[in-house]
């Protein structure tokens, strides 16, 4: 596990800049947190580091957003609306098998159609100030593990 102490949303979004460096296609990218914690600035920062050049917005209502424009393809869900239906419908395993990278908010809402291979980012506040956050990392599965591995030692680096 990584853990990394963000100031503000700015740092948070440094952060996965420096994480979309590491992501290839097919890459799955759980974000854990709540409302508020910084998931969707998170992802805004990945998509900037994927040369995305759109707005990122939240997928609350829309459920999944495709932004196509950068180095990988980034398939940003929110899931949270899926808590009691599952997303059976939606074709993920198409999404997590493609060519881009799938970011997942409120992924314990669907347990079962989540791949077995996955990175985890857990945004939880910290401080008094409500954008400063603890970023943690973690790998489930080889190809992850040597994800993290690269992207700690960068880190470190820095």
């Amino acid at each position: 596990m990584v853990t990394i102490r963000a100031e503000n949303e700015e740092a948070t979004k440094k952060v996965a800049r420096k994480l979309a460096n590491y992501l290839e296609a097919g890459d799955v990218v759980l974000l854990e947190g709540n409302l508020g914690a910084g998931k969707t600035t998170f992802t805004k920062g990945l998509a900037e580091g994927l040369g995305i050049q759109r707005v990122i917005k939240s997928p609350t209502y829309t459920i999944i957003r495709e932004y196509t424009d950068g180095r990988l393809p980034l398939y940003h869900m929110d899931v949270y609306r899926l808590e009691e239906t599952g997303g059976d419908e939606l074709g993920l395993e198409e999404y997590f098998q493609g060519e881009g990278v799938s970011v997942v908010e409120w992924a314990t809402f669907i347990p079962e159609d989540l791949p077995k291979d996955y990175l985890q980012v857990k945004l939880v506040p910290a401080g008094t100030d409500l954008a400063e956050r603890e970023i943690s990392l973690s790998a489930v599965g080889r190809r992850y593990e040597a994800l993290l591995e690269a992207f700690a030692k960068s880190n470190n680096q820095a």
